[in-house]
């Protein structure tokens, strides 16, 4: 300019080349590796359409609802041989179901139990969860189900001299037969008061700490929650007439006849998933109790509590905050080791749905029904977990 005056200075960023440009590159990045991911995918499909049409393998799950015709050794719902695929697979979901929620149960129990043992005063008491620790932990899984199987259930006696206990229940090398229930019209107001005293439990409890945070007034919550969830159940069974009965097992010269029998599978698996599991969540709960600091403890025994009592009310509650994360893993992986249960022949979903492979050539469709069902089965014990972990969680102000 000739007047001496400067020019103008640019207003806004300068610009910057696009490959410069962190967002522009990430969404460039994140662009090529979704093509590279469906192209891999479609790959797959077409490649796995090409062979069944080669093969003469028809695709799709219509193959479900054609005749299993093979016998299944534990049954939960109504099976016969001339029923479908689809309902044989779903009595190997329900006992695959079966063994993780009662092994799921009895671990975490048995866990809880050697978690405190050993942080035990007694030197014995301590010494022998210490051992089971480190011996069952650190041995396969699979040898435990083998050695439950082979080395312990089948040198059980035959039904003719099986063992007894009580008079009610009987292990012999068919499995351990307990009384089995019936019921009759009516029962189902027992399930329903089952519940009711459960969802009403939950709610005096709830009650009951509110009420303790606002007055300081205790309340009989452990007394109160057993009467109502044995109480109702007992009472909605005698005011319907009793529509429960059981069928007791009787020994007779050459064999048992009535209750119910546990085939040896599904008692070595669950056995052998119980003490397996119940070691590493033993560990989870000791160190989730050395977590909390010592003078919670010295608190509760300066307040005069019973060592019980400051175990259930103070370091208990805070321990599960720790516990909690790493003990849902362990559900997880009790509820997927429960597959092994194809080494000893238990008609879980991997065994059931094996056979029906072998008979019907369907392998995408069937790996696709287990991917399906164990992704499931982890979702949902996660979702309810992560939901019992936040209730627990510290809330800050």
């Amino acid at each position: 300019m000739t007047d001496g005056t400067l020019p103008a200075r640019a207003t806004g960023a300068p610009k910057v080349a696009f490959f410069n440009d962190p967002k522009t590159r990430s969404l460039i990045f994140q662009g090529l590796a979704l093509a590279l991911l469906v192209f891999v995918i479609f790959t797959a499909v077409t490649n796995a359409v090409t062979n069944l049409r080669n093969q003469n393998i028809a695709g799709g799950f219509g193959f479900l609802e054609q005749t299993a015709g093979f016998g299944i050794s534990q049954t939960p719902i109504p099976w016969a041989e001339s029923m479908s695929y689809g309902r044989a697979f779903l009595i190997g979901l329900l006992n695959t179901l079966l063994v993780a929620v009662v092994g799921i149960f009895f671990a975490t129990l048995l866990g809880f139990v050697v978690g405190v043992a050993r942080l035990s005063p007694n030197w014995v008491i301590s010494k022998i969860a210490y051992w089971y620790v480190e011996v069952i932990r650190n041995l396969p899984l699979l040898f435990q189900i083998l050695f439950w199987y082979l080395a312990v259930l089948a040198s059980m006696p035959t039904p003719r001299n099986s063992h007894s206990l009580f008079g009610l229940f009987f292990a012999n090398q068919r499995g351990i037969t307990v009384p089995r229930p019936i019921f009759e019209a009516g029962s189902g107001a027992i399930g329903i008061a089952l519940v009711a005293g459960i969802v009403i439990a939950f709610f005096v409890r709830s009650w009951a700490y509110k009420r303790q945070a606002a007055t300081g007034e205790q309340f009989p919550v452990a007394a109160s929650m057993a009467g109502l969830i044995i109480g109702l159940p007992i009472l909605a069974y005698f005011l319907s007439g009793m529509p429960i009965s059981f069928d007791y097992a009787q020994q007779g010269r050459f064999n048992l006849t009535g209750g119910m029998t546990l085939i040896p599978e599904f008692v070595a698996l669950t056995l052998a998933l119980v003490a397996y599991t119940a070691a590493f969540i033993g560990e989870i709960v000791r160190a989730g109790i050395q977590a909390v600091s010592y003078g919670q403890t010295e608190a509760g025994r300066s307040l005069g509590l019973a060592e019980g009592r400051i175990l259930n009310l103070i370091v208990v509650p805070q321990a599960l905050r720790v516990i909690i994360p790493p003990l849902t893993s362990q559900y997880l992986n009790l509820a997927k080791n429960s597959s092994l249960a194809v080494g000893i022949g238990y008609p879980d979903m991997v065994s059931v749905g094996g056979t029906i492979l072998n008979q019907t050539g369907q392998a995408i469709e069937i790996i696709a029904m287990w991917m399906g069902c164990y992704l499931t089965i982890s979702i949902v014990t996660s979702i309810f977990m992560n939901w019992y972990n936040q209730r627990i969680a510290l809330v800050e102000r």
